[in-house]
């Protein structure tokens, strides 16, 4: 039997894609959902990175090293359309022995990086305890250990971490838009509401009239 060299397995997509969808309408959703995969298939190309496959608006990744791997998935979380009316973007990986078959990559390790990826929040960057361990320490990264989680049709919990650039907020620290969850910056927001004491900002009036008519349906989901 060949041995099979670990990999790392990322996954990239954009956070609260259906919200997205709900507000904006299936071909703005489609259109951001392409620009996103055309933007973020140049920083993998930029990290060495091998593009596997794009599934709606997720995009599958291959990346030898875990080092290489963590960076990239911070480039795509801050640098990728970072900027207003951009989604936010999420990232996870594992770092792990899979199989090749024509182009595709199959196993428990694409698997739980996957499942990783789902547990991440928009702006985030999640790594397995096994691709932190492989990265080891990086220059202006820091890692935050959240603990043990269980995860769908993963037997025993997984140890996660939350891997940070040094001095950067996500996404360059712009408000995220409650209703469709695209990025907003405030000088150039269509509209500011204050809801328990806390100020939204939207990126369209349709938005802003959506949150305004039920406050309590997009606040903190």
């Amino acid at each position: 039997m060949i041995p099979r060299s670990p990999q790392t397995f990322l996954f990239a997509d954009i956070a609260g894609f259906t919200a997205l969808t709900e507000a904006h309408g299936d071909e703005e959703a489609a259109d951001l959902a392409e620009s996103f995969a055309a933007e973020a298939q140049a920083v993998v190309r930029d990290h060495r990175g091998e593009h596997v496959k794009t599934i709606g608006d997720a995009l599958m990744v291959r990346v030898a090293e875990p080092a290489a791997a963590v960076r990239l998935g911070l480039a795509i979380v801050l640098d990728v359309m970072a900027r207003h009316g951009s989604p936010v973007v999420r990232v996870g990986m594992h770092h792990g022995p899979a199989v090749e078959r024509s182009g595709d990559w199959f196993g428990a390790a694409v698997n739980l990086a996957a499942r990783v990826s789902g547990q991440a929040g928009g702006g985030e960057v999640l790594v397995t305890a096994a691709t932190r361990e492989e990265a080891g320490q990086l220059e202006g990264v820091r890692f935050v250990e959240l603990g043990r989680r269980r995860l769908r049709n993963v037997a025993e919990p997984v140890t996660l971490f939350s891997a940070r650039r040094q001095g950067e907020s996500s996404i360059q620290g712009l408000p995220i838009d409650p209703v469709c969850r695209m990025a907003v910056d405030p000088r150039s927001s269509a509209g500011q509401l204050t809801h328990q004491g806390v100020d939204y900002h939207f990126c369209s009036l349709e938005c802003a009239a959506g949150f305004a008519a039920s406050p309590e349906a997009h606040v903190g989901d």
